[in-house]
């Protein structure tokens, strides 16, 4: 199943965002549509099946210098974000954004078939 893209664009969303990485893990993902290396690392993103937060960083600066604030991870795009319990447990930049390392922190947090019953 591929990604579903949901538009960060109010700090309201990103609240709900770090609020609810508590429950599950939460992917940002920071995208510039001018830039070709952020175009061909979106069709990466595709990949991950979960929702991804995106930032359009010609639209929602304000959205990406608080993500900046709220994480201290200096702003990059594109960029990928992985958020858990309120922290950052996963960044990284340009080609160096591997969908399996973000796919890797839902399954680790996957609850147990003991939780579930």
């Amino acid at each position: 199943m591929p990604a579903h893209f949901i538009a960060l664009d109010s700090i309201e969303k990103l609240d709900q965002l770090f609020t609810s990485s508590h429950r599950q893990p939460v992917v940002i993902f920071k995208h510039s549509t001018s830039c070709g290396i952020s175009v061909g690392v979106y069709r990466e993103i595709e990949t991950v099946n979960a929702d991804v937060n995106v930032v359009v960083v010609q639209r929602s600066r304000n959205i990406s210098n608080e993500i900046s604030r709220r994480t201290g991870i200096r702003h990059e795009s594109p960029q990928a974000i992985v958020i858990s319990n309120g922290t950052p447990v996963y960044h990284a930049s340009h080609w160096d954004i591997e969908p399996m390392k973000i796919v890797a922190h839902f399954t680790s947090h996957e609850p147990s078939a003991a939780a579930a019953t």
